[in-house]
């Protein structure tokens, strides 16, 4: 039976919760442990497939075609464990089984509540498919003393009980401000955040302390003292000076030797920490630097964009040079027509969005990168307004668009309605709900003998993930291709396809699937590699 490991947050939001559980799993791991993280987010959403950007950050999409939290991304790139749909789940997928078993008559003529009927369906999701593992750590969305995460503490107080101190810890994060006018660091909005967990019956075993200076004897004294944990417990949790040093900063506060102690675990080998400190050099030690641009629509919440700026570093450590990214808004490019902001860039990307709200921007920055010979990225949506460029000005189609958000005469981009998913075909029309009806997970790709992505990727077959609505008419490809924009990459039928390129330009390629959710620090995605390769290349140029 795996060991559970629950973490909470408390005082305020953003302490860096799936951080922390995403680098004490690296830490078990390095202790040559198997490990599997999921995350309980109490919002009513039965996912975040529907949620605006703005009010959640980046959707993540597994394998499995799950839309989950984007500290499932995380918890992947800093461990390699694939995540699964049974990884993530909300309040809204607790409750619509829960109606959905009531309407069947399954409680047989039973009163539903919260208790025992929601704790019990919460319980079992985090007991179930952990697989053969040693640690399942398990982190709660939101701050202890919401409303809504009720449910969940309640949940995991009883499974701290049924566990037994052997089989379950509680990590509480929390937060030590530093009150620069008095020059005092505060301990008691910790104090307060325990007492509000003590209040619901949990005791936390470990604190994780973030705070911008060294945690004082003193301080650490009383912390221990009023929130009733030993001393060696209170962990320093500041600030390190790069995502992929945080591990490394935890085991040097003794983060995942205290766990153990904990579990008493007495036997454990010291961490491999080999690949961590390769990393961290990598990272905090370039041989030089490039610029890329992203264009996108998102730029004011980089949170939008967190699996992307993560593979464009592991493109960068691939290369060992630093990527700094300079955040363009598309809509700039549609008001004025002015590309100069791309001009001192080493490379360009275009990543996924929806909607009409800065197309014609992002069509101009492929122009630009095409014509201007910079190397081009596009994701997604990108990927489709590369399309859409080559085919009014190369292929000789103005009236060349998508139906996604207009009525184009020549609609290059279309609405999905059939695909195979297996044996199984999908189908979708414009009345099918949004949520979770997209083309999602890992899909396989075919791709052309002599294209430069069969280059890159070393393989004739690929698998990756995908998050779309809308596809590139199949129907254009032989026009397209004439004009210059080769299709290198289809669905094993033949039918979708899955990336462009442009021979006659030093770099250029778009893809309907998002690589960035496959990259890890210490596997870098190679499209993302080849890019930043791209850049580097292009920057000895300017």
């Amino acid at each position: 039976m795996p060991r559970y490991i629950f973490i909470t947050g408390g005082v305020v939001s953003s302490l860096g919760k799936g951080l922390a559980s995403a680098a004490l799993g690296a830490l078990l791991q390095a202790r040559g442990y198997k490990v599997r993280l999921r995350k309980l987010d109490p919002y009513l959403n039965v996912d975040p497939g529907t949620m605006s950007p703005y009010q959640h950050g980046e959707v993540y999409v597994t394998d499995d075609g799950a839309e989950t939290d984007l500290d499932l991304g995380h918890y992947e790139r800093f461990t390699g464990v694939p995540a699964r749909q049974s990884d993530n789940i909300t309040t809204g997928r607790i409750y619509q089984t829960i109606i959905d078993s009531e309407r069947r008559g399954d409680y047989l003529g039973a009163t539903v509540q919260v208790i025992p009927h929601v704790t019990d369906r919460i319980k079992a999701f985090v007991l179930s498919d952990a697989g053969d593992v040693d640690f399942v750590l398990c982190e709660v969305g939101g701050t202890v003393g919401d409303i809504e995460g009720l449910p969940f503490f309640e949940s995991l107080r009883q499974l701290g009980q049924e566990l037994g101190r052997d089989n379950a810890l509680f990590l509480h994060v929390t937060l030590l401000p530093y009150i620069k006018a008095a020059g005092e660091m505060k301990t008691k909005p910790t104090q307060h955040s325990v007492k509000e967990l003590l209040s619901i019956g949990i005791q936390p075993d470990i604190l994780l302390c973030r705070c911008e200076i060294p945690i004082a004897e003193g301080d650490r004294r009383k912390i221990a003292l009023f929130c009733n944990v030993p001393e060696s417990a209170v962990i320093e949790g500041r600030d390190a000076s790069s995502l992929y040093d945080v591990p490394l900063e935890y085991h040097a506060r003794g983060l995942d030797t205290e766990v153990l102690k904990r579990f008493r675990i007495d036997d454990a080998p010291e961490p491999d920490l080999s690949r961590w400190n390769a990393i961290s050099k990598a990272v905090n030690e370039p041989d030089g630097e490039v610029t890329i641009g992203v264009v996108g629509k998102y730029t004011s919440l980089l949170d939008a964009y967190k699996s992307l700026i993560e593979a464009l570093n592991h493109g960068g450590i691939a290369n060992n040079v630093k990527v700094r990214l300079k955040w363009l808004e598309s809509s700039q490019f549609e008001d004025d027509g002015e590309t100069s902001p791309l001009e001192d860039v080493h490379g360009i990307l275009v990543p996924g969005g929806f909607g009409e709200r800065g197309a014609e921007g992002k069509i101009a920055a492929v122009r630009f990168a095409r014509e201007r010979k910079v190397p081009y990225f596009g994701i997604c949506f990108g990927m489709q307004m590369a399309v859409i460029e080559a085919a009014r000005n190369l292929a000789g189609i103005p009236g060349a668009g998508s139906s996604e958000f207009s009525k184009p005469s020549e609609p290059i981009i279309g609405l999905m309605t059939e695909w195979m998913r297996g044996n199984r075909v999908e189908t979708r029309d414009e009345k099918s709900d949004l949520g979770g009806t997209m083309r999602l997970g890992a899909y396989p790709a075919k791709l052309a003998e002599g294209s430069r992505v069969r280059e890159i990727y070393g393989t004739e077959n690929i698998e990756e993930r995908h998050r779309h609505r809308y596809e590139v008419n199949i129907a254009y490809r032989e026009r397209l291709e004439a004009a210059g924009l080769r299709f290198s990459g289809l669905s094993p039928d033949g039918v979708l396809p899955e990336i462009v390129e442009i021979e006659d330009h030093p770099w250029f390629i778009g893809v309907q699937f998002h690589p960035e959710y496959k990259s890890r620090p210490f596997e870098p995605h190679p499209l993302f590699a080849s890019f930043i390769a791209a850049a580097m290349e292009q920057s000895r140029l300017v």
